[in-house]
């Protein structure tokens, strides 16, 4: 038997649309064994497809398709602690724990990098994969069917306030509101604000994420979706969070604080269920994971 731990994940970090991510300290379970049958289950109340659709198998399949391995079947379980569809890399993290638990029962034939590209192909792009399998926060490119990362681990002082609401959002639609073109000047503020934010963490500077994370190509068409969004971005820079943005296609917005800032999480945590407008979320204080996902057999 495998088990495969995978980390949350936060992608876009504000400016960095499909290029940059964050791993965090929630994260999903999954056991693989070989078997002459698909059996698929979750070990809580969340629910899973139990057939060949299910995207751990598939992503599974896909390792053994790629090495030319039949596959008659596996017995898969699931501890699903990363809420679904909320923008914190969910689907990600079955993907990944799809090709590690595949992997690892075949004697890991294959090199990180190439689970990683295998990884991308699946998801479509690198910003959410990327820190699950390596941890920290990467910048990844995908080129030519090959995926580029540099990752750096997080300062263990920060800590990332996760505001999660009751409702999911699924990526589709939130990529539906997006505009086919925009102006280049918009270009401009994300390609500037995703280079600051990229050595503001390699060089440990945290205090210029306030201005890093600020974006012009998706939040500003995302937000509306995101029923009490503004007041939850209002609130976090009211209480002097050092940086605040959609996490991923939303709806989790998340806060950048330090991770001894209890007045944060104190005056946040009392202000939810007092408003009609925020009631609906739940606050999450998460580290950052700079591990990744972890294989044991």
């Amino acid at each position: 038997m495998v088990t495969v731990t995978v980390p949350a994940t936060s992608a876009n970090v504000g400016a960095g649309f499909d290029a940059l991510g964050l791993a965090l300290s929630m994260h999903n379970v999954f056991t693989f064994e070989e078997s002459d049958r698909i059996h698929i289950t979750s070990v809580d109340q969340t629910h899973v497809p139990g057939g060949p659709n299910n995207l751990v198998y598939r992503s599974a399949r896909a390792v053994y398709d790629q090495l030319g391995v039949p596959l008659k079947g596996l017995r898969i379980t699931q501890r699903n602690d990363i809420p679904m569809a909320r923008g914190l890399g969910s689907s990600s993290a079955c993907i990944v724990a799809g090709l590690l638990g595949a992997n690892a029962l075949l004697g890991c034939p294959l090199t990180q990098r190439q689970m990683l590209t295998l990884a991308t192909a699946i998801e479509g792009h690198p910003d959410n994969v990327a820190p699950a399998m390596l941890g920290g926060f990467v910048t990844s490119v995908y080129d030519e069917g090959l995926v580029y990362t540099v990752k750096k681990n997080i300062d263990p002082d920060l800590a990332f306030a996760a505001f999660v609401p009751d409702f999911r959002l699924l990526t589709s639609k939130a990529r539906a509101v997006l505009p086919e073109m925009v102006p280049r000047k918009d270009a401009v503020y994300n390609l500037s604000r995703a280079a600051l934010a990229t050595a503001a963490f390699c060089d440990g500077d945290y205090g210029l994420l306030g201005v890093a994370t600020k974006d012009a190509l998706h939040q500003r068409y995302r937000l509306p979706l995101i029923e009490g969004g503004e007041e939850v971005f209002e609130l976090a820079q009211d209480l002097c969070a050092q940086a605040v943005y959609i996490s991923g296609a939303g709806p989790t917005i998340i806060a950048v604080v330090h991770k001894d800032d209890d007045e944060f999480f104190a005056r946040a945590g009392e202000a939810l269920p007092k408003s009609d407008k925020l009631s609906h979320f739940t606050l999450y204080r998460l580290l950052a994971d700079n591990a990744g996902a972890a294989v044991e057999a």
